[in-house]
């Protein structure tokens, strides 16, 4: 009996574990079933309430350093590290094909001006130099003929005291002889021969006085640069011919005046060429904003066009956290709301703005382009708070702040303050951090690395079958 006892025993236990192991997997079956479900849920249905979201970037303002002319790009200035400032030299452009025509059309015209001008000139000296031998000239005939009418007046006055002395005599003469004719002295054939002579004495002493007051009004008009009479035709031909030379030296002093103007205007011109022949032959390029250089776009010996970028900065102390969230979150994401970061060298931050969409334009402007929103869902602009950033700055955080400047263009977690719906994604890589933790023997390290690699949901799903599994493994014996 106590051996059939012995022998029933292992078939009771045997048929008990037989009956155990359907409902072991089963079991399993379901953990495995339902965890599929709600890694599926979590993957296709966007966090409509979650008060966290890993869908955030460091970004920065980005500004392009561009070429300013064509040519090709010398050697970069081995003093630029990644922080800049303005007014460090960056590199120089040099540009050997720089076409000159304007500039010799601009020479031409110039040396062409300054030709006439010099002729100009020449024409106005020699007019003044003739002005000067005809003033001479003028000067000398004027002061001969001054001479000669003064002379004349002198010899006209004597002549016409003189016919008045024989206008005198023959006066008399008539009266001595009419009064004889009034005595019947004398006859009337002897009077009038007198009268004659005394009428013609008259005429001639007028005729002198004619004479004279023409010289006197010669002579006053010959003071005063007025040229009468025959015996000044000549003089009075080089005063006229003097005030044509005087004339024409006048107009070339103003014509030199003009084309001095001009001449200058012409030499401004060429100058300005010249400038910008040199700006356009070699440019050195400066930095012109503070920042930190985030790329070079271009090696030396490289030849670029004008406008093309050869370097791009950040400006790492304007640096902000761009997070997308629902549409659902926007009255409790309101500008002023405080957040926390994680997986940053700032652990806060403070909603600055709610973006409702952007556009490639705007993301030209920046670092790293917005991260892609799906519908009902909006951008949370953070800024970092200063005392966080200051406290936390000497803790090396990832892999991507070596690569990086200051971080631009590193994945965060951005969690409100107070949150109680947190993302499925973050959850299920913590998870997963777990699993992989516990699975291996490599610590914390290997969970550190699981971090930085920002797994995806089906990683994530591969680990929960495993899991489930080994589960289901160990439990049949």
């Amino acid at each position: 009996m106590h051996q059939t006892m012995n022998g029933a025993s292992p078939d009771r236990s045997g048929g008990r574990r037989a009956r155990h192991q359907p409902v072991i997997l089963r079991a399993s079956s379901l953990m495995i079933g339902g965890a599929l479900s709600v890694l599926l849920v979590s993957a296709v249905v966007p966090p409509i309430i979650a008060d966290q979201s890993d869908r955030a970037v460091v970004n920065a303002p980005l500004t392009l350093l561009t070429a300013p002319i064509d040519g090709e790009v010398g050697p970069l200035s081995k003093q630029i590290s990644n922080a800049v400032k303005p007014g460090d030299y960056l590199t120089r452009i040099s540009n050997a094909r720089v076409d000159e025509s304007a500039l010799i059309a601009l020479e031409q015209k110039t040396s062409d001006a300054r030709a006439k001008l010099e002729a100009t000139k020449e024409k106005k000296a020699s007019d003044e130099a003739y002005l000067k031998v005809l003033d001479t000239e003028i000067s000398n005939q004027t002061e001969t003929l001054r001479t000669q009418l003064q002379s004349q007046i002198v010899a006209l006055r004597a002549r016409v005291a003189e016919a008045d002395s024989l206008s005198g005599a023959k006066k008399a003469l008539v009266d001595r002889q009419s009064t004889l004719v009034a005595r019947n002295a004398a006859s009337m054939d002897m009077l009038n021969p007198t009268k004659a002579q005394y009428s013609a004495a008259l005429h001639s002493a007028e005729a002198e006085r004619a004479k004279l007051n023409q010289k006197i009004a010669q002579l006053d008009a010959l003071q005063k640069g007025i040229f009468v009479g025959d015996d000044l035709v000549s003089t009075g031909t080089l005063v006229q011919k003097r005030r044509d030379i005087s004339l024409d030296a006048t107009r070339m002093a103003i014509e030199e005046k003009e084309l001095t103007a001009a001449l200058q205007d012409q030499q401004s011109l060429v100058d300005k060429e010249r400038r910008r022949l040199a700006s356009l032959a070699d440019a050195d390029v400066m930095i012109s904003t503070p920042g930190t250089i985030l790329s070079m776009g271009v090696t030396p010996g490289r030849r670029v066009n004008a406008g093309d970028a050869l370097a791009s900065l950040v400006d790492c102390d304007k640096r902000f956290v761009t997070a997308i969230f629902s549409y659902r979150q926007s009255q409790s994401m309101k500008v002023g709301t405080r957040v926390r970061i994680d997986n940053a060298d700032f652990k806060s931050g403070i909603v600055e703005a709610i973006l409702p969409k952007t556009t490639d334009k705007v993301d030209e402007r920046y670092a790293v382009p917005f991260p892609q929103t799906e519908r009902r869902e909006l951008y949370a602009i953070i800024t970092p708070d200063s005392r966080d950033s200051e406290a936390v700055s000497s803790e090396p955080v990832s892999t991507a702040s070596e690569t990086t400047p200051c971080t631009v263009g590193q994945w965060v977690t951005v969690t409100k303050d107070k949150a109680l719906l947190p993302s499925m994604s973050v959850s299920w890589r913590h998870v997963e951090n777990l699993l992989a933790s516990s699975d291996t023997d490599e610590g914390p390290a290997a969970a550190e690395r699981q971090e930085s690699k920002r797994p995806t949901v089906p990683t994530s799903l591969l680990a929960a079958l495993l899991f489930a599994a080994s589960v289901a493994q160990r439990a049949i014996p």
